[in-house]
């Protein structure tokens, strides 16, 4: 058996960071930055955790649809750090189609989007124009979102609270929740209003809509996940000196009595002075060492969520816009990944369906039966269309649930073990599971570690410092 040894010849202290994950890899380039000697870990063939690529046939598919907001400040940063902002570009403005497969012709089609205006002027021709809604409930939604944007995000009695019942309280008609507080929501939170955190969905609806004018413009990746999430990721990490080993799961963890840590994968024990965790929160129960949490148990009553991906390549083009959201119909949003793939003929749709408990484990063809009905009642150039490919992917533990209560569960980056953190997108960062959460998280662990080794983090809160 081999064994790394903390310190290089020159000295320089030295960190291992377990899970190549948005989380991890943060943590890894913002420790590497700081003049850490850093080991990633990642036992998995590739990086990326839950946000990556496969091959199917002559296609490259994402196994599932991630966006990101304009306020998401930490994976802006994380983009520009790969070198990989112009792969994922923003929306100019916030512009979201919504389809009612339900309306009536020549009312099917509403849009959300945000002018130029101050909040919450922003939305207010927007709201005013959003069909999809009678006047009474656009009014109500506005009284809503500004009784929302008083709440204080700080206020631990708001992530006891049911957001449904908030909504509910605040005049929200079954309708309302649906064309447009769980249009957003479902695909923010990976759960509906009426199983959701007040305190995390107020979260989302103030930084998103109700803090600055674009906030919300989203943002997608125009190139495969894996070419951002794994292979600029690993160019950057090897840029940065990081020691990346793939197909390594680590077996155990445990303090030595000078204060250093052993890191156990086959056939090596790995010695340094940091170790961040950074994975699935039931993996992390199970390396942590005795004492390194006052209530472990915790991080297993953290509940998980599942999202199901719906893939269906056509002979011809079935859609004129990027992506769309759904009303009146089980489709929720879906984006064209045509030329994301390297599909050359036709048209590629990926259909993302969040808070999916009911539908995860259901056959391939039961979802084809269900599905292609939908898309062509919602796409009526669908119809006439040859089906080349349908398949499916399942992430059943894609997201931890947003509960109310979830937030006590939530542990901070600091352990009671000196040396030891804890990252990922579970852990106590003030957002939903997103890939945002994920890279503050990988910032969090990677600021206490340099707090603790009397380094500075400048270069952190230099770039975001909310994150960091």
């Amino acid at each position: 058996m081999s064994e790394v040894e903390s310190t290089d010849d020159s000295g320089r202290a030295t960190a291992v960071v377990i899970g190549g994950g948005l989380a991890g890899i943060t943590a890894a380039l913002a420790l590497a930055d700081a003049g850490l000697r850093v080991t990633l870990l990642e036992g998995r063939p590739r990086l990326g955790g839950l946000a990556f690529s496969f091959q199917r046939g002559a296609l490259t598919v994402d196994n599932g649809q991630h966006v990101y907001l304009r306020c998401c400040t930490a994976y802006r940063w994380f983009l520009d750090r790969v070198d990989g902002t112009s792969l994922a570009p923003l929306q100019d403005r916030l512009d979201v189609p919504v389809l009612d497969a339900e309306a009536a012709p020549g009312r099917r089609l509403g849009r959300i989007g945000r002018s130029a205006l101050p909040v919450p002027l922003h939305l207010a021709r927007s709201l005013a124009t959003y069909q999809h809604l009678s006047l009474a409930e656009r009014a109500n939604v506005g009284r809503a979102a500004l009784a929302l944007k008083g709440l204080d995000l700080t206020d631990p009695a708001l992530d006891a609270q049911n957001f449904g019942d908030w909504l509910a309280g605040h005049g929200q008609s079954e309708r309302a929740v649906e064309a447009l507080w769980d249009l957003v929501g479902v695909a923010t939170l990976n759960a509906v209003a009426q199983d959701s955190s007040l305190g995390l969905a107020a979260m989302v609806f103030k930084t998103g809509l109700l803090s600055e004018p674009g906030a919300a413009d989203i943002g997608w990746a125009r190139v495969p996940l894996g070419e951002l999430h794994d292979t600029l990721a690993r160019k950057a990490l090897d840029s940065a000196g990081v020691r990346t080993e793939i197909r390594t799961r680590v077996t155990s963890i445990s303090p030595y009595e000078n204060g250093r840590w052993s890191v156990q994968v086959p056939g090596e024990r790995i010695e340094a002075d940091t170790v961040v965790l950074a994975v699935p929160q039931r993996e992390a129960h199970d390396l942590l060492p005795e004492g390194a949490l006052d209530a472990p148990e915790r991080l297993l009553e953290i509940g998980t969520a599942p999202i199901l991906n719906i893939h269906v390549v056509y002979d011809r083009k079935v859609l004129n816009a990027p992506f769309f959201a759904a009303l009146g119909s089980p489709v929720q949003w879906v984006f064209d990944r045509t030329e994301a793939s390297g599909l050359r003929e036709g048209q590629y749709l990926a259909l993302s369906q969040s808070a999916a408990q009911d539908e995860i484990d259901e056959p391939v063809s039961a979802l084809r039966e269900r599905y292609l009905p939908e898309l062509e009642r919602l796409l009526p150039p669908a119809r006439g269309a040859e089906v080349k490919d349908f398949f499916v992917t399942r992430e059943r533990t894609a997201t931890f649930a947003p509960a109310p209560g979830v937030g006590r569960l939530r542990p901070g980056a600091r352990t009671k073990a000196p040396g030891l953190y804890l990252a990922g997108a579970w852990t106590a960062t003030g957002w939903p599971a997103t890939m945002e959460s994920a890279v503050r998280s990988g910032v969090g662990a990677a600021g206490a570690a340099l707090d603790a080794l009397g380094r500075s983090r400048d270069h952190l809160l230099g770039l975001f410092e909310e994150a960091a």
